[in-house]
């Protein structure tokens, strides 16, 4: 078929459709295994980075469409791209070839283009609305910012390497907290790299049912990385130094202090399907992962820098338990400063490592690290009374909280911040009675707001995350009416 026999935009139905494995190349190619209700954006999206696009045609009753670029040079170049790179349209794998057509003959040429200048515009465009609407193309841009949603497992910069660089050549990292979310800024060699990482990325899971990537363009065009560490890292200068972070100063960009995000270098990946293996295209819903392993560590946390005059075994079992089912808490006799906490896994200890490190606790800042014990001794029968006081055993304890499979506790996961959520409140209980039980406990209240729609639940904003962390200890499981405990977490919300 020549070109002169293809049929308008406007009636597509004679458009030869049975193209096989053209390679000769055309500035025309031919798109398979479309979404039946794909748009033009969508399809554009794939385009836009190569050149421009002179003509588009697609039809969805096929699932299959037609891009002439403006030069064969800009489609040879995108076929080369997407030979090593799988193409996806919301998640779904789309295979692209040269066409046997020279160029696409379209009805209504003029209008056709008219309408393809206003869609490009609307396709380059659309990653600015997220990050401020800068003035920039957004998809010209080589930054992305990651947000990770649902935390439960830690994210360091060396897996945010690991999954991005298979797009491309990843040059520089910066990772910091902000809103109470774990966020990142991705800086690649090229824009269309990290046009691709985003198309394939965004709104994956990089472990089973957590950590979900939300990805969007940043209106920077380059990061400026000042020290090498587990928060930042410039990956073309080995020889800046580690230096004490300081948020504020670290890098260019302006971010706010944020004490529990020192997520730590020791999280690597180990078994499972290795980083290199991972599919070039993510299935649709239901969502999988990344194939990201947890970490292989053992289970057992070094809390050091506590505060001796106030710290108990239960206090550690409330707070530690933010993050996972606490087993056995043992303060040191001789050094009552430290203690050792024992999670249920490692993953669970990596999580309240990654977030109470740093954090302040009775006014010391805690050190939260991996211990080398496997498990926490209890004390032998002739250790005095003092000693088996300081050792705990909470494995029946019926305040964990993530020990029923699929609690929605796994997904009201964060860190510590200013603002507790309150549940399970007693329709008997009033603003008044919530906040004088916080007050007359000691704390400032800023802020209250009872859920609109469920008042069994609230948001309470206190002075500050110290206070904030102090009432959760003093007030989870508080006994509100006689069969209802107030429970207490950390919000990711601000009233």
């Amino acid at each position: 078929m020549n070109s002169s026999q293809l049929s308008s935009v406007d009636g597509p139905d004679r458009l030869c459709v049975s193209e096989h494995g053209q390679s000769v190349p055309s500035r025309v190619l031919h798109l398979r295994q479309l979404p039946v209700d794909v748009t033009e954006q969508e399809v554009l999206a794939l385009a836009d980075p190569f050149g421009r696009v002179s003509k588009l045609i697609t039809l969805k009753a096929k699932k299959q469409g037609f891009v002439e670029m403006a030069s064969e040079e800009a489609a040879v170049t995108m076929m080369n791209y997407y030979a090593s790179i799988q193409p996806t349209i919301r998640n779904q794998p789309v295979y692209i070839q040269y066409s046997t057509h020279r160029e696409l003959k379209t009805d209504n040429l003029t209008n056709q283009r008219a309408a393809l200048h206003g869609i490009s515009g609307v396709a380059v465009h659309s990653g600015n609305m997220a990050s401020g609407g800068e003035g920039r193309a957004a998809c010209q841009s080589p930054v992305l910012r990651i947000i990770v949603e649902n935390l439960f497992y830690p994210v360091t910069l060396e897996v945010l390497q690991q999954i991005f660089s298979k797009f491309g050549s990843v040059l520089k990292i910066i990772t910091f907290t902000r809103n109470n979310q774990f966020q990142a800024l991705l800086q690649f060699s090229e824009a269309i790299h990290a046009q691709h990482a985003k198309t394939s990325l965004d709104g994956q899971n990089i472990y089973n049912g957590c950590c979900t990537l939300r990805i969007d363009f940043s209106k920077l065009s380059a990061l400026n990385v000042k020290y090498n560490n587990d928060k930042s890292r410039d990956f073309t200068r080995a020889d800046l130094p580690t230096g004490e972070m300081d948020p504020t100063t670290a890098f260019s960009v302006a971010l706010p202090p944020y004490g529990a995000s020192a997520f730590p270098p020791t999280f690597h990946q180990h078994t499972g399907l290795p980083m290199t293996a991972i599919p070039s295209s993510l299935v649709p819903p239901p969502r999988v992962s990344l194939q990201v392993a947890p970490p292989a560590v053992h289970s057992v946390l070094l809390v050091s820098n506590l505060n001796p005059e106030s710290i108990s075994p239960h206090c550690l079992f409330i707070l530690f338990g933010v993050y996972g089912d606490v087993q056995r808490v043992k303060i040191l006799f001789n050094k009552k400063e430290n203690a050792l906490v024992q999670m249920s896994d490692a993953t669970q200890a990596q999580l309240a490592m990654s977030h109470l490190n740093g954090q302040r606790l009775h006014g010391n800042v805690m050190r939260v690290m991996l211990s080398k014990h496997p498990v926490v001794q209890l004390p032998r029968g002739r250790a005095g009374q003092e000693e088996q006081a300081l050792t705990r055993d909470f494995s029946g304890s019926s305040l964990h909280r993530f020990k029923k499979p699929g609690s929605k506790n796994f997904n009201n996961i964060f860190p510590p911040s200013a603002t507790l959520h309150l549940s399970n409140i007693p329709s008997s209980a009033s603003e008044e009675d919530l906040k004088d039980l916080f007050s007359s406990s000691g704390f400032t209240v800023i802020a209250f707001k009872f859920f609109q729609k469920d008042r069994k639940m609230a948001l309470m904003q206190l002075a500050s995350v110290e206070e904030a962390i102090e009432a959760l200890i003093a007030l989870h499981d508080h006994q509100l009416d006689h069969n209802q405990h107030l429970r207490v977490s950390f919000s990711k919300s601000t009233i």
